[in-house]
């Protein structure tokens, strides 16, 4: 089988008429584990200089005072991780289960390209838990849509001429800033835990043009009015497995979001919220650990992002209440990877 070419083994069918096999034959052989099924997911081109940057931060991620022993990477409950997502109505293909007399469901729009759509800003935070495993602080900082209200250029069906409708707002670096200052940073300061609020706070994005600048000085007022100390940072360049939304958070509240099966623009910004609040905080502090164990490859393989998001049996563990706070870094691994930053090599 591996002889064949990867383009005649994209399916079932063609790899058994390649292996002159009956279909049914390289089922049974799959489902008894003689090969395996795999999804190849397109990654970013990474340049030397952006996996010595990835490397820099997976290690500045560890624990300072256990490098010399035992690297533990940080608990990281002060980061704030943000993004923005589009959030479809629907999807063009959805899948259900019917009886065998129930009707086909009937869904049509004029044109795929018209299905409504926003894109949210979500901001969100390790959630905590005292010693006897009951939540303190979900981590849920908040979800924003970027809208505005238009009045409508013409009569229709649905609504006079000048009615208030809402619709996507451009997204660019002064409405970023905005967000910033009257959302986000509010809302760590309402939300936060009371104990942590003297300690620095961190801001994490990514690279986009339309986020503001670290040293924007409108946002960095707004984030030290008060006493506070947040600061905002960016994640490595092409790098989205260094962002917990991205790692599973954001695919987790999409799917709740499609169950709901909002049907106008205003049930799909408050079904989007609702998805938000209903999303267990378990599961969330369950992908904080991913982030670990990802930077752990990033360590190991230098910096590289083609590896394999390791399965660490997080959920049974914590059933078994044995899920860590924190995860290791083998000592050898950490000593090749600064060593790579030295050398290149």
């Amino acid at each position: 089988m591996e002889a064949i070419p990867i383009k005649d083994r994209t399916t079932l069918r063609d790899l058994a008429d390649k292996l002159f096999m009956t279909k049914t034959t390289v089922w049974k052989r799959l489902k008894e584990g003689e090969f395996r099924r795999h999804s190849s997911d397109m990654k970013p081109t990474l340049t030397e200089d952006n996996l010595k940057a990835r490397v820099a931060y997976a290690l500045s991620n560890l624990e300072p005072a256990s490098l010399p022993h035992d690297p533990t990477f940080k608990p990281a409950f002060n980061v704030v991780h943000i993004d923005e997502k589009w959030y479809y109505r629907t999807k063009t293909r959805l899948k259900c289960y019917l009886g065998p007399n129930e009707p086909i469901p009937i869904r049509h729009c004029k044109n795929k390209g018209w299905i409504e759509k926003f894109m949210f800003l979500t901001a969100v935070s390790r959630p905590r838990f005292n010693s006897a495993g009951e939540m303190i602080f979900d981590g849920k900082v908040g979800v924003w849509p970027f809208v505005e209200l238009v009045p409508a250029q013409r009569s229709s069906k649905r609504r006079g001429k000048g009615t208030l409708e809402i619709k996507s707002c451009p997204v660019d670096q002064s409405k970023s800033r905005e967000f910033l200052i009257t959302k986000v940073i509010p809302a760590i300061k309402e939300k936060w835990p009371q104990e942590d609020r003297h300690g620095t706070i961190f801001i994490q994005q990514d690279n986009a043009k339309t986020h503001v600048r670290i040293d924007d000085q409108e946002v960095n007022e707004a984030a030290t009015s008060g006493g506070w100390d947040i600061r905002i940072v960016f994640q490595p360049t092409n790098s989205p497995d260094t962002n917990v939304l991205d790692l599973g958070y954001f695919a987790a509240i999409q799917a709740l979001f499609q169950k709901k099966m909002p049907t106008t623009v205003d049930e799909m910004i408050s079904k989007v919220e609702e998805a938000f609040a209903e999303y267990p905080a378990e599961r969330s502090n369950r992908i904080f650990l991913t982030h670990q164990s990802c930077m752990r490859e990033i360590i190991r393989q230098k910096g590289t992002i083609h590896y394999s998001v390791p399965h660490l049996k997080k959920k049974a563990m914590q059933r078994r209440g044995a899920l860590p706070v924190v995860y290791s870094c083998e000592r050898e691994f950490v000593d090749a990877a600064i060593a790579y930053l030295r050398t290149g090599a």
